[in-house]
């Protein structure tokens, strides 16, 4: 019985509030993005609340008589948690918590906790704990000793598992700093692999999208990387790159990024810039999109908002229309309008291998779109121009004559520009 007891799933009360301008149904949309997060982080729905309001309540953000009322709700359903769909401040959790008697906690706290469980690498659990961190230090004024009352449960895991909840502000203060000086160090690493990459000139390919849209499934089908893949929200936080081959046998480097949501923590954002850079470098960003969603291109703008906030806003993107397996009878009408509105997109089923031929074809197109082949003749007392061409482009052929050297060399196109004043005409 205690067994049974010790793993039940935590029953939580989900609250959204529609603001202008945002609609009920908008509002109603999102909270079932919550609760596919709580479930995720291993919560039940018990009930749900959904408020109208002009603006949000300073002190409770929904209102003291709608918080009692939440109260009563949530022990009538034998609730552990309040989650709301929006950013509490600290002093609105904080009297949410007097007046509900129970835990309340937002949306940017449940996605933390849900990192927290999927983060497995060292560098993943120090940027999850890093972004927990933030968001708790500004909470943690004038809570005292009730900070102890959160024994377990939704939004007081720790990626790292060393920091407990009743240290003291500076402590938490001095395990930030050490966490930021660990992760400049692992960012020196990953610079290092970066140039790696950049000096055997392959092509990258980074895989954006929205939270289980079935990135890792593509990777897993393009390169049998093996890489988890589960039907749950941010079921994988590590990025993982692999090399494959395209039909021509140009090899490319594709690397699987943390999925995007609505409202994203910036928290999380800021301490996974790092990880993130590898969007931001990538030659094409290939962003994959879950057809079969209720709204696909609302989810395509949220995967966009982030990347515009990360600076990659300007990498060139191609569009990837996925789970074609799961569109219902009369919905090809749809996909063709979106293929339409789209230009260059395609249509495929990562899980079955539908329309993969037709993504690697495209793929190919795209990047190699993005080179130029150029001749370059470059004086023998620029010796440090030939190198930098060694070190962008794919040398190929390289002619020795009486006064400079001649250079066929394939270029991306960002890089023309550097090389102009060496162009045969």
């Amino acid at each position: 019985m205690a067994l049974i007891e010790r793993h039940r799933r935590e029953a939580v009360v989900l609250v959204g509030v529609a603001i202008p301008p945002v609609t009920v149904d908008e509002a109603e949309a999102s909270l079932d993005e919550l609760a596919a997060l709580a479930g995720t982080a291993g919560a039940d729905e018990a009930e749900r609340v959904l408020q109208r309001r002009d603006e949000p309540d300073p002190a409770t953000f929904v209102g003291k008589g709608k918080a009692t009322e939440l109260r009563e709700i949530s022990e009538t359903v034998d609730a552990d948690t309040v989650i709301f769909d929006d950013e509490l401040s600290p002093a609105q959790s904080r009297n949410l918590e007097k007046i509900l008697g129970r835990t309340a906690i937002d949306r940017t706290a449940l996605i933390l906790d849900i990192f927290a469980q999927h983060a497995h690498t060292q560098e993943g659990k120090n940027q999850v704990e890093l972004a927990q961190l933030r968001y708790r230090l500004p909470r943690l004024r004038g809570r005292g000793k009730g900070l102890s009352q959160q024994a377990g449960g939704i939004g007081t895991r720790f990626g790292g598992g060393e920091t407990k909840l009743e240290v003291d502000r500076r402590r938490l203060l001095r395990r930030v700093t050490k966490l930021e000086e660990e992760l400049r160090e692992l960012e020196k690493n990953r610079r290092t692999q970066r140039k790696a990459r950049s000096r055997s000139r392959l092509a990258t390919v980074a895989l954006v999208g929205y939270t289980n849209a079935g990135k890792s499934t593509v990777l897993n089908r393009l390169t049998d990387a093996g890489v988890l893949v589960e039907d749950r929200l941010f079921a994988t936080v590590d990025p993982t790159t692999r090399r494959f081959n395209l039909p021509g046998g140009e090899p490319v480097l594709l690397t699987d990024t943390v999925g995007f949501v609505r409202k994203l923590p910036h928290q999380l954002v800021q301490a996974f810039r790092s990880t993130l850079d590898e969007v931001v470098e990538a030659d094409l960003l290939l962003h994959v999109v879950d057809v079969s969603s209720v709204d696909p291109e609302a989810e395509m703008e949220a995967v966009r908002a982030v990347l515009h906030d990360i600076g990659a806003g300007e990498v060139p993107e191609m569009i990837a229309f996925n789970k074609v397996d799961r569109l219902q009878p009369g919905d090809e009408g749809r996909l063709a309008r979106l293929r339409q509105r789209y230009a260059g997109s395609v249509a495929l089923s990562a899980m079955t291998g539908e329309g993969i031929d037709g993504l690697l074809a495209a793929l190919g197109d795209r990047l190699r779109a993005l080179f130029t082949v150029v001749e370059l003749v470059v004086p023998y007392d620029r010796g440090d121009v030939v190198a930098a061409l060694h070190r962008h482009g794919e040398i190929l052929a390289e002619d020795h004559e009486e006064r400079a050297t001649r250079v066929r060399v394939r270029l991306h196109d960002a890089d023309l520009p550097r090389f102009a004043d060496f162009g045969v005409a």
